[in-house]
């Protein structure tokens, strides 16, 4: 069973409780991909989602993982709530709790938001992304599609190149992989490669080439314009052709090796249409995998709270 009632991030979770997200997630895509979606296991409960950011993936697929399993769903327009009348954060969340919410589901642009939440609500929170912190559901999505594809993640060489910097998936992902046994590779401009990197685990390669040798899984990440003050590379043409991923850094990995992507994908940036669309692609296996592992958080969630609050 799960230890906390909230799901912040990987760096605090075990290798143990990642596994168990894992293995739920399995049996919760045979429902996923049934005949018949919907189930009772959350009858009852409700789920909030609260973005203070754009979402498409992330906020549909904990909305539907929601709906498949019963729960009641409503989603929160920053935009038009009370936060543009001055309210705060923790008071935002109080009047969520006191609506006898179980689930908030937040995304936010400063670090730490999930946590001060957290703090403050009885509900369970789950971080869909806040800042350049962490991004722990679109990781456990990630890892879950390579153990379909290998069976396994220990001794995996997965190859992440991108805007690292700015990212809180390779964050999430660099957490969660090196806890289940896997070598994480990672390339992007130095500009855009966060200092001390590699006292968390991660290789830093000084070619697209050389972090793409040998590798099982080679993901790419978006380029997050919106998280930069310019200035951090020429232009996005000479980005792809220097660091964008293509058939030709391909051929230095495995021959079944995959291709991933967080998405939304700059396409001809970080990967070349051929390579999103090809066979060795899973980016929509991952979208996937994004709702049958959401499932599996809700209901781990919801048994932790009933066995401990």
């Amino acid at each position: 069973m799960l230890k906390n009632k909230d799901l912040l991030g990987l760096k605090d979770c075990t290798a143990e409780e990642i596994y168990e997200i894992l293995d739920a997630a399995v049996q919760m895509k045979k429902l996923l991909k049934s005949d018949c979606k919907q189930s009772d296991m959350l009858k009852g409960k409700a789920l909030v989602t609260l973005f203070y950011e754009n979402s498409t993936r992330t906020r549909s697929s904990f909305e539907l993982a929601a709906k498949y399993l019963g729960a009641s769903e409503v989603n929160i327009s920053v935009a038009t709530s009370s936060v543009q009348k001055g309210e705060t954060l923790i008071d935002t969340g109080e009047t969520l709790d006191a609506m006898q919410i179980d689930y908030v589901v937040i995304r936010h642009p400063m670090a730490g938001a999930p946590k001060l939440l957290a703090e403050h609500v009885k509900a369970s929170v789950l971080n869909g992304g806040d800042g350049m912190h962490e991004h722990p559901t679109q990781a456990l999505l990630d890892m879950f599609t390579m153990r379909e594809a290998f069976g396994k993640i220990k001794g995996l060489k997965v190859a992440i190149l991108g805007d690292i910097k700015h990212s809180r998936v390779a964050m999430s992902n660099l957490f969660g992989l090196k806890k289940l046994g896997a070598e994480v590779f990672m390339y992007a401009p130095a500009t855009m490669i966060p200092k001390e990197i590699e006292k968390l685990g991660a290789r830093v390669c000084k070619s697209r080439e050389e972090a793409v040798e040998g590798a099982d899984a080679v993901m790419g990440l978006r380029i997050q314009l919106e998280r930069q003050h310019g200035g951090l590379f020429p232009s996005l043409s000479e980005y792809s052709k220097f660091y964008g991923v293509n058939d030709a850094v391909m051929k230095y990995a495995k021959k079944n090796a995959v291709v991933l992507h967080p998405g939304p994908v700059n396409r001809g940036v970080e990967l070349t249409p051929g390579l999103i669309d090809g066979e060795k692609s899973l980016i929509l296996e991952q979208v996937t995998n994004g709702v049958a592992v959401r499932m599996a958080l809700l209901k781990l969630l919801a048994d932790y709270r009933e066995a401990n609050l």
